[in-house]
Order: structure tokens, then C-alpha cells, then sequence
């Protein structure tokens, strides 16, 4: 993610021994995202991400991490938190809440093919069944209770046009209640950007890791697919690719089948699932925060896949 807290190598090598990781070798700040301050760590025992989290509170923080936890502890490719030596998984470092993670293989693809959507249809599916099991509840920090408020927050910086197309689905959004179809804890940003990816020997891409759960949270599963299927089977347009998009929902439904309900609601979710994120980049983009590399997305390509999700999509496969 972005880097807002700068964090000096002395600093870091001293908190450090509160773990038995062994020494740091080097401290490198990711650019890429837009949430908290994260930096790849190696120390002369292995390589890790360290996070301090810049919004989230302290209270808010165990059911990410423990998430994480049992996620791996499931066989899932997620990065499993470090315990210090006092057996905690959450410390303070420059005044902030931190965690240590391990540091997982592989590297994003940010033009999956059929195979890239079938492996991560059957994941989601995976995640989503390991999940049932997870015993904490925390709600989607950024469901519909967000949605509805954050609407109001950047509507004054939009011009009228936009103005409209958010007042409108807005209004459609009131009406759909979410809470009869399955739900469970859900990734919520399963982009392109937060899956790894690694071969087999025979050069078959599998997923190495799957990464960043500080937006997971209690909700519809369906929800968790509608955001998955929104970028990894766009087309450049915003149109969904049908291959794609076929490819990923099949393999889903073939290890978690697909409601009726679910089926029914599945427009109304891929809807959703835009606005969330045509609205946080809007935030984004119109109320900008300093850092050292802040990343702030353009929430243009939201906009344009909320109006196309808006006319029209195909239905969830039987």
C-alpha cells in the first residue's frame, strides 16, 4: 500500500527483536495502493510485510489478523501473521497499530487469460468455505451503511451529470436487502493486484498467495463475487468478457453452488460492488492524503463500469 509513515531502519531493527525473526537485512516501502503504510521486510531468517495501519483501530484490527490465521490454517495461500514473543500478532510502531506477515511468492497478472479466472473462481470459493468456520463477526466496513453515507460525502464534488447517476443508484440500492442470501466473511478486494501468482514446474500458473484482508468483513458472499468479477473480467470498455466471466463463475459454482436467491440478486450485487468502488475512489481522488508515495486510482473506470452494470448483465450459470 501507500507509504503515509516514514519508518527508519534503526527504529525497525529494534522493534524487530521483540520477534524471532533474526536481524534486518533491508527495509523497502511498496508504492502501489491506497490504505495503509506497508514495506517489504528481509531479515537474516526470512522475508516478510510489515503493515501500520493508518485508519483502522486498534479494536478493529484482531479480526483481520485472526482471519488471516485461519485462512491459512485451512491450506489457503494467505499470508499468515507473525506472533512476537509475548504471542501477540498486533504491536505499535511509530505510534501506530503494526503486524508483521509472511511475505508470500509470486507476482500479479494484470491480463488474466481463462485459466488465471477459473483458478481464482475456485479460490474465492475456497475462501469462502473456510471462512464459515471463522468464529469472529465484524460487518463490511464498507457495505452498505458506508455506501449510503459516503455517497453523500462526495456528491458536492461531482458534476451534475454524475451527480444524477449516483442519486439514482443510490436510490436502487435502498431497495435491495442483501441479508437473505449466504453470508460470511468476505475478502471485499480481491483485485488483480492482491493475488500472486506462481508456476508449476510445467509452467502452469497457480496462485501463490492471496493478500491484503484489511477490507474483509462479514457479508453477503455474493457481494465478494460481484467485486472479484468486476476486474478480473472487464474488458477495457468496462464490459464484462463473457469467456472470462463464464470461466470465473463456473468454477466458483462448482465448489460453492449459487442460490436461487443468489441468481436473482446478481445484478443488483455487481451494481454494488462498482458504486463501493467508484465511490472510495472518488474520496479518494477528492480528498486526498498526504505521504511519502501515495497511489490514488482514478475513479473514472467505476463510474463507467456502474453505468454498463446498471443496463444490463447475464445471468448467474444454474
Amino acid at each position: 500500500m501507500s507509504v503515509f509513515t516514514h519508518v527508519p531502519e534503526s527504529t525497525l531493527a529494534e522493534w524487530l527483536k521483540g520477534y524471532a525473526v533474526g536481524r534486518l537485512v533491508e527495509l523497502k516501502g511498496i508504492s502501489a495502493g491506497v490504505q495503509n503504510s506497508n514495506f517489504f521486510v528481509t531479515t537474516t531468517l526470512g522475508r516478510y510485510v510489515l503493515t501500520l495501519f493508518e485508519d483502522l483501530s486498534r479494536a478493529e484490527l484482531p479480526y483481520y489478523l485472526h482471519l488471516m490465521a485461519h485462512l491459512s490454517r485451512h491450506g489457503l495461500p494467505v499470508p499468515g501473521p507473525i506472533a512476537d514473543r509475548d504471542n501477540e500478532y498486533l504491536g505499535t510502531l511509530q505510534d501506530r497499530p503494526a503486524a508483521l506477515v509472511v511475505r508470500l511468492s509470486g507476482s500479479s497478472e494484470m491480463n488474466p487469460g481463462l485459466a488465471h479466472c477459473e483458478k481464482i473462481g475456485a479460490m474465492l470459493a475456497g475462501l469462502h468455505l473456510a471462512g464459515q468456520s471463522y468464529g469472529r463477526r465484524q460487518e463490511n466496513p464498507r457495505g452498505a451503511a458506508w455506501r449510503a453515507d459516503t455517497a453523500q460525502l462526495v456528491r458536492p464534488f461531482l458534476p451534475a451529470g454524475e451527480q444524477a447517476l449516483l442519486d439514482a443508484e443510490t436510490a436502487f440500492q435502498a431497495t435491495v436487502d442483501a441479508s437473505a442470501l449466504p453470508q460470511g466473511a468476505i475478502h471485499a478486494d480481491l483485485f488483480r493486484d492482491n493475488v500472486l501468482w506462481d508456476r508449476d514446474e510445467d509452467g502452469t500458473p497457480h496462485v501463490g498467495g492471496l493478500i491484503d484482508f484489511y477490507f474483509a468483513g462479514y457479508d453477503a458472499l455474493l457481494f465478494d463475487v460481484a467485486v472479484t468479477v468486476n476486474d478480473w473480467c472487464s474488458q477495457p470498455d468496462g464490459q464484462l468478457d463473457p469467456a472470462r466471466t463464464q470461466a470465473l463463475l463456473d468454477a466458483y459454482h462448482a465448489e460453492r453452488p449459487f442460490t436461487a436467491e443468489e441468481r436473482a440478486a446478481w445484478p443488483a450485487m455487481l451494481r454494488a460492488a462498482a458504486l463501493r468502488f467508484w465511490l472510495s475512489r472518488a474520496a479518494d481522488f477528492h480528498r486526498p492524503r498526504s505521504g511519502e508515495m501515495v497511489s490514488v486510482k482514478n475513479p473514472d473506470e467505476y463510474r463507467d463500469i456502474l453505468r454498463l452494470r446498471a443496463a444490463g448483465v447475464p445471468p448467474l450459470p444454474l
